[in-house]
């Protein structure tokens, strides 16, 4: 991955370090039928500063549904992780980040490998309809559903593939995903930045409430985002969500060696 020029259809991209940043990896994953579009303008804003960026292209996404239907999550999750240690074999130190499911596999990422740190957006783990609990029974008895959709978003519009129904079988898997990221939080040393939409009508504030009480042995750093809904990183809210994120970069950056850290 070492195209720079801007996707016009959902790809990975990634793009090379420089400056004083140029040892600084963060890769970036996107979410549930979603694509790297939707984290561009974020990782867009990341390169400006200098710092080296990755964003895979999950398998089964920038496609169709029928295609996500065939895969597992630990197909997306692996896509991810190799990701990321192939940045970090090429960076210094290198952070994680995420939008929605993006955000928990990030989450995992951290909970398993030596990441600087972590930053997430709107990460899930867990779903607003209880019916998911038995999703494992009813993606038998019925193959697809309609995606949710937030009414009346401000967030702009991608074009991630067709993703028009949502295979219950690929539910199935993100609710396995998020189980298993559960069990691993309190293993995520790593300083930790979340934001959280007041008004997401994907991902419940149960999800912040989990994380919160089960990461490790830090409390993550929160920050509200009042204008945005799920898709923050294409949202009214979308500068506060890039400008704190590099604050916190650079924050959790250690000085070179031999550099005096600033006071």
């Amino acid at each position: 991955m070492s195209d720079s020029s801007t996707p016009s259809r959902p790809a990975a991209f990634s793009y090379p370090g420089h400056g004083a940043n140029a040892r600084t990896g963060v890769a970036i994953c996107h979410g549930f039928t979603g694509s790297p579009l939707s984290v561009l303008p974020w990782a867009e804003h990341l390169a400006a500063a200098g710092y080296a960026v990755s964003v895979p292209l999950l398998p089964g996404h920038g496609t169709n549904w029928r295609d996500l239907a065939r895969r597992s999550w630990l197909e997306w999750y692996g896509a991810f992780e190799d990701a990321y240690r192939d940045l970090a074999a090429t960076t210094g130190t290198c952070f994680v980040a995420g939008l929605s499911m993006g955000g928990t596999i990030a989450l995992r990422t951290a909970a398993r490998n030596p990441v600087a740190g972590v930053a997430v957006v709107n990460p899930g783990l867990s779903f607003y309809d209880r019916r998911v609990r038995y999703v494992g029974v009813l993606k038998y008895l019925q193959r697809t559903t309609v995606p949710l959709q937030e009414a009346e978003s401000t967030a702009s519009a991608t074009d991630d593939g067709d993703y028009s129904l949502t295979p219950l079988q690929a539910v199935h898997q993100l609710r396995k995903l998020f189980s298993t990221t559960l069990r691993e939080l309190p293993s995520v040393t790593a300083p930790a930045l979340v934001f959280k939409s007041d008004t997401d009508a994907v991902v419940p504030a149960s999800s912040l409430a989990l994380l919160e009480r089960r990461m490790g042995p830090s409390s993550p750093e929160v920050v509200r985002l009042p204008d945005s809904g799920h898709v923050a990183t294409l949202d009214v809210d979308a500068p506060l969500i890039f400008e704190r994120s590099l604050r916190f970069f650079q924050d959790h950056t250690p000085a070179p060696s031999g550099t005096p850290e600033q006071p």
